[in-house]
């Protein structure tokens, strides 16, 4: 018989099964817990990258709230400059964006299937990284040599499509149109300001989710402005947020304090996104309190365990037996039982994956690699592992009070 083993049956006598198993149980609730808690919230919010989603509110487009005060006067319906940056310093915040709006009369004309239809206007413009569709064409510079303007293209909100079909083509008799339809259609655009007009062809080439506006390009709005405009130098009455946290309370409060409000329902939906990381959060905190008595549960069981193999290890010290040689057999137990409870929480993760996969991709949500998840395991239990082996070498070197470093048996 070897020495190796000699040393393993003398010490392995008083271990405890029950208690090991007890650690291992609880460990792997707790871990596990974890890893599908890191997983599920990766799988969903994996739809924050999708423009229609219904978590993806990232935009929130506000105005100030209009009372009876300011009647037919803009002066406190705008965004000062001292506003905006304002806004631009909140830790909630990416990006603003200014809603550039027509200072000029514009009408907008149609015909189709011998029916006319004409309409007065209004065109926003906002800078290109805040749109949601990126459609075809998407730009415009003025003629030059006395050429024809080329067309404007127009992006429309996917509800005006709506309205018109269901509201009021259904009610006036009008035909009813698909996208590709009506983009096929030109509109004759008048646009008219500082005595001046002029006649120019627009076509609708995108449907927005996120805009409530009929957006034209930046540059279409320059030229326009500066050609038929009264006042060049207006200021914004919309902005267009970029935000960390759609439903992070302190916007709410921000937005009432300065009298902001937003359009939609955009903040309201974006609360659910908000709920979903403070729910993963709790879920995760849960995991690791539940692992961290597991740990707690462990270094108990080692000190009790060392306590009674004491006058044991003090003979091994007499034969020559340094205090590393011993905790390598008690590194062995830690280390076979963390492998296991790892590989258990990323079976039990898996598992869970698999039983909400189905039902989120019938709503469009696919599912993320696991393997951030599994890492993320990983590192908590190494993390667990190295407390584990420091505590079994701190306690086994107070039991060897004086070790002889000169001799290692094998």
């Amino acid at each position: 018989m070897t020495g190796q083993s000699t040393v393993w049956r003398l010490l392995r006598h008083n271990i405890s099964p029950g208690q090991l198993v007890g650690y291992a149980a609880a460990n792997l609730i707790g871990l596990a817990i974890v890893l599908t808690a890191v997983q599920f919230y990766r799988d969903v919010t994996a739809a924050w990258d999708s423009d229609d989603s219904f978590i993806s509110r990232d935009y929130l487009i506000i105005s100030k709230r209009v009372n009876s005060l300011v009647g037919f006067s803009d002066e406190g319906s705008t965004f000062s400059t001292d506003e905006i940056e304002d806004l631009k310093s909140q830790p909630w915040v990416r990006e603003v964006g200014e809603f550039t709006a027509a200072e000029f009369n514009v009408s907008a004309s149609l015909d189709f299937w011998g029916r006319g239809m004409s309409t007065a206007l209004f065109l926003e413009a906002i800078p290109d990284e805040f749109f949601d569709v990126k459609p075809f064409g998407w730009s415009w510079e003025p003629a030059r040599d006395g050429m024809p303007q080329p067309e404007v293209p127009i992006v429309i909100s996917k509800d005006y499509l709506t309205l018109y079909n269901f509201g009021f083509a259904a009610s006036r008799g009008y035909p009813q149109v698909s996208e590709a339809t009506i983009g096929a259609i030109p509109i004759n655009l008048s646009v008219s300001g500082r005595g001046r007009q002029s006649y120019l062809r627009g076509r609708i080439v995108g449907f927005s989710s996120r805009l409530n506006t009929f957006a034209v390009p930046e540059g279409f709005m320059t030229w326009a402005n500066e050609h038929f405009a009264d006042n060049t130098d207006s200021r914004p009455s919309r902005l267009i947020l970029e935000v960390n946290t759609p439903g992070d309370p302190a916007i709410s409060r921000y937005f009432d304090e300065h009298d902001y409000e937003s359009a939609g329902d955009k903040a309201d939906n974006g609360r659910a996104a908000y709920f979903l990381s403070v729910v993963t959060g709790v879920v995760i905190a849960v995991g690791v309190v539940i692992s961290l008595l597991a740990f707690f549960i462990l270094l108990l069981s080692i000190y009790l365990l060392l306590q009674k193999n004491r006058d044991k290890l003090r003979m091994l010290m007499m034969l020559g037996y340094t205090p590393g040689a011993v905790a390598r057999y008690y590194y062995r137990i830690v280390a076979t039982i963390n492998g296991c409870i790892l590989a258990g929480a990323v079976a039990c993760m898996l598992s869970a994956q698999h039983l909400w996969h189905v039902p989120l991709k019938e709503i469009g949500v696919g599912s993320e690699s696991p393997w951030m998840a599994i890492l993320t395991g990983t590192a908590i239990m190494a993390a667990i592992t190295a407390g584990n082996f420091y505590a079994i070498s701190r306690n086994i070197r107070r039991t060897f009070p004086h070790p002889h470093r000169s001799s290692t048996r094998k």
